[in-house]
């Protein structure tokens, strides 16, 4: 049996073996996914970077095994237990839970039922008794007797007491309780007492049973939540009677009064002892399904948030908008550095607008603007509504921006560092402005999980989850390529091979010596050696360099292919940049050799047809329903436009422009059957939506995306 991970991987993942291979060998190596995706697909196979990030999993879960075992082995090597046969089995288990049953009966225990029976020396008579051929159990458990072991009882109960602790360690036992959790487990949860007014947002789980099976990821994280905040007492079971007659058979043999004694036991074990640590085992189980199916749908919510359309670099004015304490307005040039900030009152209570209306307008003329950035917070709309409305002496567009976390970014240490004597206010309307400009740059300095388009985020396993968002923001950064001229500190502990360090070298090495004239420079940054200058080069641009390629994804690894490609037609690297002609006249199989093959050259010619490209596209404005601003505005049966603000594994909720999102549940999102809401909408997707229901009293709106 062939019990190395490239082989165990393969076979799990059903992935080509020299594929895994050679990505296990590049990550340990200190390859990252992306680079790897992207730059070495004659190695994997064009392997994805899912393909790769599932191989990293499989291989993390592999190492932690095998560090397990060799734990296992010493323990059980120091007691002198550890044969031959025992020590085969270890080492040929790959799976966790079944290498932990193994090691149950030997590993170390606190003081149980069962040790202080041995204690008293029971042990000898519980083997006799669990044997179940001698009927005269009462005459042998009368040799047992002390002062410890005052009667008959005592001496049995004792014994029973190790029996139900050999039925709990025995890997057999274990597995049929396993079985039947599996098979027929059933979920219940209901209301603790006094608590039903209390946690009424838990109502439809005051009374709730569910086979396990079938029970949604949403609903068991909505369930644990419930427990963890004391309003609900949860349960897992499977059937009882059915479970005790298949531990029956294993154990028991005959009727007689030994076998009576071993029943009780049995009973005891499975009650006391099996029944709670399976139960605990598949509440695990189940969680960890429940975290990957959310965490799931986070990082496709954070991946879709990121990439969302950038309007590009153009000076901007951004309003973070408020009644009592006024709007906050700030003005960006085209790099996002701030030029001016002010304070507007257009709304009440002291309703300014002709004061407001002026001051924006001077604003825009003074800074040349050309666009305006709303925060969709409180007053938002009215706010968006008013400059929709101004006439100013050239075209701007004003965009509604999502400000979920701005707060979070306004309140952090990276934003005091950028703006260290400016108030939380002024922070938070820079960052909606340069949300507009480039999402993907700005988001990056805010906690995910601060950012909204989750589920139960922070009910789910952290590590894990923040695992998942870090690589989420890596793919995204190095899918689309920075700036290495302009991108932010954190920004670029993003790029591949790079981190905080590196991060901070690059923008201090910019500072002193100015705009990087082309990749090479990259060498000089301190503490950049070739590895990590491998990893990231190619994911930095440099916009109108002295080297074209430097503004493209082609790796400066590949640069002598293409001066190759140039001079065979006999025109500069810009001139087959410029000439699409030229480039469909290349015959890339003259250029393949060991290291780089048709994968690599294709990803080539489609950067030389495309160079600097982002692929995100541009921005595009939205406007909501001008007759419709509150939740008492709404009417059932009314159409109306929206955007998806988050979407869930039941569902999306978009906003239509009333400061509270409706839900369109994922029965009323399409006209057919959907299984995945993701399969159908996307976040930030512009939809049409039908009111079906409207609770003001617990301010929830139900929408519909059928039949429209």
């Amino acid at each position: 049996m062939d019990t190395t991970p490239i082989h165990l991987i393969t076979k799990s993942l059903h992935l080509p073996k020299r594929g895994v291979e050679n990505t296990i060998k590049l990550l340990d190596e200190g390859a990252t996914i992306p680079f790897i995706s992207r730059y070495r697909k004659e190695m994997t196979g064009s392997l994805d970077e899912v393909a790769i990030a599932d191989i990293k999993t499989a291989l993390d879960k592999f190492r932690e095994v095998e560090k397990r075992k060799e734990t296992i082995l010493k323990a059980i090597g120091e007691q002198g237990k550890l044969t031959d046969a025992l020590k085969d089995r270890i080492v040929n288990t790959f799976d966790l839970t079944a290498l932990e049953d193994i090691y149950l009966p030997y590993k170390k225990k606190r003081k149980t039922r069962a040790t202080a029976a041995r204690e008293k020396g029971l042990e000898p008579l519980a083997t006799a008794i669990f044997q179940q051929n001698n009927h005269q159990i009462e005459s042998l458990a009368g040799q047992y007797l002390t002062t410890e072991v005052p009667d008959i009882d005592a001496a049995l109960a004792g014994s029973r007491d190790i029996i139900a602790e050999w039925i709990n360690e025995d890997e057999q036992s274990r597995n049929k309780v396993r079985f039947a959790f599996d098979k027929t487990a059933v979920i219940k949860a209901k209301v603790a007492r006094g608590r039903d007014v209390e946690g009424i947002k838990y109502k439809d789980y005051f009374k709730f049973e569910e086979p396990l099976k079938r029970c949604p990821s949403h609903r068991i994280l909505a369930m644990r939540r419930g427990e963890e905040e004391g309003f609900l007492r949860v349960s897992i079971s499977p059937d009882e009677a059915d479970t005790m007659y298949r531990l029956e058979q294993l154990y028991l043999e005959g009727y007689g009064p030994a076998t009576a004694q071993v029943k009780l036991a049995l009973e005891d074990s499975y009650k006391r002892l099996l029944s709670p640590s399976i139960e605990t085992e598949f509440r695990n189980k189940y969680k960890e399904i429940a975290d990957k199916e959310a965490i799931k749908v986070f990082t496709e919510n954070l991946k879709q948030l990121l990439l969302a359309a950038p309007l590009g670099q153009q000076r901007i004015l951004a309003i973070d908008p408020g009644f009592r304490t006024g709007c906050k307005v700030v003005c960006l040039d085209e790099s996002g550095n701030l030029l001016d900030n002010s304070t507007i009152y257009p709304h009440p209570p002291q309703s300014d607008k002709i004061t407001a209306v002026r001051q924006i307008k001077d604003l825009v003329y003074q800074f040349d603007i050309q666009a305006i950035a709303v925060g969709n917070g409180t007053a938002g709309r009215e706010t968006l509504s008013l400059f929709r409305s101004v006439d100013f002496d050239h075209p701007v567009e004003v965009f509604m921006v999502n400000e979920s976390g701005a707060s979070i970014y306004s309140a952090s240490q990276i934003a005091r560092e950028e703006f260290p004597d400016k108030d939380i206010t002024v922070r938070g309307a820079v960052s909606i402005g340069r949300r507009l400009m480039d999402p993907l740059a700005e988001l990056v300095k805010i906690d995910a999980k601060s950012i909204g388009v989750g589920q139960y985020q922070h009910d789910v396993h952290q590590g894990m989850l923040k695992d998942s968002l870090d690589r989420v923001v890596e793919s995204c950064v190095n899918a689309v390529g920075i700036n290495l001229n302009t991108a932010s500190k954190h920004l670029l502990t993003y790029v591949s091979g790079l981190g905080p360090t590196l991060a901070g070298n690059i923008v201090e090495f910019r500072k002193e010596n100015g705009a990087f004239g082309n990749r090479k420079q990259l060498k000089k940054v301190p503490r950049m050696g070739d590895k990590a200058f491998e990893q990231c080069a190619g994911f930095l641009r440099i916009h109108a360099g002295k080297n074209p390629l430097d503004n493209t994804a082609v790796h400066p690894e590949s640069y002598p292919i293409v001066k190759q490609m140039a001079a065979d037609l006999n025109c500069s690297v810009q001139e087959l940049i410029d000439n699409k002609l030229l480039q469909k006249k290349l015959d890339l199989n003259n250029y393949v050799k060991a290291t780089i093959g048709l994968p690599t050259l294709k990803d080539i010619i489609k950067e030389l047809d495309k160079p600097g490209l982002d692929p995100r596209g541009k921005a595009k404005s939205f406007e909501f329903s001008n007759s419709v601003k509150t939740v008492e505005d709404l009417n059932i049966g009314m159409v109306l436009p929206g955007i998806i603000t988050n979407v869930t594994n039941f569902g999306a909720f978009v906003d239509i422009g009333v400061k509270q999102d409706g839900l369109v549940h994922i029965s009323q999102l399409a006209n057919k059957f959907v299984k995945n809401p993701a399969d159908v909408v996307k976040l930030q997707q512009q939809v049409q939506v039908r009111v079906v229901e409207v609770d003001k009293v617990r301010n929830r709106i139900q929408l519909s995306m059928k039949d429209i």
